[in-house]
């Protein structure tokens, strides 16, 4: 898509969307969810294959379905990114009901600060807004360098309206902040499931090889702050379930490396078990497993 018609559209979202009665807006994601999925576009194609190894027996028809369901879902995210900014308090709070919360309070209580790491399911931003409204847990976030700069720029000036902090993911500065964020006893919160940097961790992720960030990890060792993998799905109300999972061991011998390699295995499989159970709400329309990256990449 041109940059600037991108842009323009984004901008078109969050100047509009918000402004729609709740119920139209719900109409107006699923219709257009449904009009891309019909399309079967790359985006559509490359989720189909994604679900195809989250539920490897399924069939044609239920790969469908699922597909039709992420697009769904995928809209969801989006019609309500765009209305968060709008919402109240209560409207917020009453929208996301998380479970385990005890290993994030506990943690914070710890005074050692605490890393969230989630993946690509539900609506993280929403998660993000409740910790900081309903909680009042300010946090740290690292966003994408997106194009144009305008278009990432809106993305920072959204979250930052809901209260987190957001750095860029490039740079070279982040992680330095980020550590120091948790040894002050503050939260950080990261989408770790698909590495940027083309210099992840190996992990084994339903069946194949895919790389996901180290960066939680190695924050994990250096700080001594816990990290508590996150999942997120929509239930069939307004409202969006999570899971804060029990925290990540760090292993007691061997080197950083093996160290991380093992914390990062242990994270994916708590993504894993979250996207197992709820296949419809992972929006991952990217490529991620090796498999798939390497004839893109040899091109």
């Amino acid at each position: 898509m041109n940059e600037r018609l991108s842009d323009a559209l984004y901008g078109l979202g969050w100047s509009t969307v918000k402004r729609l009665p709740e119920p139209v807006a719900v109409r107006l994601g699923r219709t257009i969810a449904d009009s891309v999925w019909k399309r079967r576009g790359k985006g559509v194609l490359r989720l189909e294959a994604n679900l195809a190894r989250v539920v490897p027996d399924a069939g044609p028809e239920r790969l469908s379905e699922l597909s039709r369901a992420g697009m769904r879902s995928y809209l969801r995210y989006w019609m309500e990114s765009f209305r968060l900014p709008a919402w109240s308090d209560a409207r917020i709070r009453d929208g996301f009901e998380p479970d385990g919360l005890h290993h994030l309070t506990d943690g914070l209580a710890a005074g050692k600060g605490v890393i969230l790491a989630l993946p690509h399911l539900g609506n993280w931003d929403l998660a993000g807004a409740w910790v900081t409204r309903d909680l009042g847990v300010p946090f740290t976030t690292v966003a994408e360098r997106l194009r144009p700069e305008t278009l990432y720029d809106r993305f920072v000036a959204y979250r930052e309206g809901l209260g987190m902090e957001v750095l860029p993911h490039t740079g070279g500065s982040a992680f330095g902040t980020l550590a120091r964020r948790l040894r002050a006893g503050g939260l950080v919160c990261l989408v770790a499931d698909r590495d940027l940097s083309a210099s992840g961790v190996e992990v084994e992720f339903f069946g194949d090889t895919a790389r996901m960030p180290a960066g939680p990890a190695i924050l994990a060792q250096q700080t001594g702050a816990p990290l508590l993998p996150v999942t997120l799905w929509f239930d069939s109300t307004p409202v969006m379930k999570g899971r804060v999972h029990p925290p990540v061991e760090v292993p007691g011998a061997g080197d950083r490396a093996g160290r991380t390699s093992l914390m990062t295995q242990a994270l994916a499989d708590a993504f894993a078990e979250g996207i197992a159970d709820h296949p419809e709400d992972w929006h991952m329309l990217q490529r991620l497993w090796l498999d798939d990256l390497e004839p893109r990449e040899s091109t």
